[in-house]
């Protein structure tokens, strides 16, 4: 033992260790070294919102989900346990709001203060569909703006960045008061349709309403086709009056694009508009598959010959009820983006390319 002892003092480790508590040898270059190690390592946890993106997030970075544990109380409290330090880390937590809302955005929120208070070094909250999107404006008397909530909930939590995937409103990145990167599905969008659809140069983009139209001009212009627009006029929300084609569709493959597909009913009425207009085939291609009530239903008395949804929802069911869904994996995006977020590169590569992993 005593021979241990003297090796330990006389090695070179506990010189270094007495030069930097005594001020001698180069003490600078030493702390240097030490910051450069103690970089913080990569944690990325799932909520129950969407556990099978998350894995294959996890799976892309070469990484495990870290583990965590969620579970309610008899009075249906949420109840969330990180499994694993996260001291220093840089930890990202994967959380959509779909499914039961409410319930996921506790989770997230508890998530995020429980490993801000356990020393995380940085907090980032991936949000494919985010919560309240559709409320991001006082539209009559007495509205609330609920996006506006939310925002403020997850700062307040301790979420130092957001990354989320086609916002309803681009406007909502301005409710937060920290990094906020809206990544967009447009370029897996438009390699989709190239792949997917042999005769798409005779293809024409339409947006079902006068919001979408940018999003709409901005792919037409990609795959260098012509683009059209339907205005409706809605008697309440999900429920539309009338609609009008701005645009000619004849002999054409009409391919309708919006951000989210809820009750699905203007698609579904869309679609009739399109094929009563002279279009050979009509596609819809939507981020945020929601499918709410007997949407299923609708599309498959529909027109349509597919509807295209990404999987920042999860569609398993949706698409046993529903032959004509079809999924696009947007995994590798938010992976990427993950991966340059915690390397400190430019995320905005990202906007108008397809990341090649």
């Amino acid at each position: 033992m005593l021979d241990n002892l003297r090796s330990y003092y006389n090695s070179s480790y506990y010189t270094k260790m007495t030069n930097d508590v005594t001020g001698q040898g180069n003490c600078s270059k030493v702390s240097q070294v030490d910051s450069n190690k103690r970089m913080p390592n990569i944690k990325v946890f799932a909520g129950s919102s969407n556990p099978n993106l998350a894995k294959r997030i996890c799976d892309r970075l070469g990484i495990e989900v870290g583990k965590s544990t969620t579970k309610k109380f008899s009075n249906q409290e949420t109840c969330v346990e990180i499994g694993e330090s996260v001291r220093g880390e840089d930890v990202f937590i994967i959380q959509s709001g779909c499914g039961q809302i409410n319930d996921n955005i506790m989770e997230l929120l508890i998530m995020i203060n429980a490993c801000k208070i356990a020393s995380a070094a940085r907090v980032t909250a991936v949000i494919p569909v985010f919560p309240y999107a559709r409320q991001d404006k006082k539209d009559k008397s007495r509205a609330p703006i609920s996006a506006k909530l939310v925002a403020n909930m997850l700062s307040v939590a301790g979420a130092d960045h957001i990354i989320t995937m086609d916002l309803h409103a681009s406007q909502i990145q301005g409710f937060f008061d920290i990094p906020v990167d809206n990544l967009f599905a447009e370029p897996a969008v438009v390699k989709w349709i190239m792949d997917n659809i042999p005769d798409w140069k005779n293809a024409i983009i339409v947006s079902p309403d006068a919001g979408g139209a940018k999003r709409v001009t901005s792919i037409a212009d990609r795959l260098n086709v012509d683009f059209a627009l339907i205005h409706k006029e809605r008697v309440r929300a999900n429920e539309v009056q009338s609609m009008v084609l701005v645009g000619d569709v004849t002999n054409r493959i009409a391919i309708l694009v919006d951000d989210m597909a809820d009750t699905c009913g203007t698609f579904c009425l869309a679609a009739q508009k399109l094929h009563e207009a002279g279009a050979k085939k009509v596609y819809a291609i939507c981020t945020h598959g929601i499918f709410s009530g007997n949407a299923p239903t609708k599309i498959n008395n529909s027109n349509f010959e597919a509807v295209v949804v990404t999987n920042t929802i999860p569609q398993e069911e949706k698409m046993k009820e529903c032959s004509r869904i079809q999924l696009i994996d947007i995994s590798m995006m938010l992976s990427e983006a993950i991966r340059r977020t915690h390397n400190g590169e430019s995320v905005s590569y990202l906007f108008k390319n397809m990341p090649l992993i």
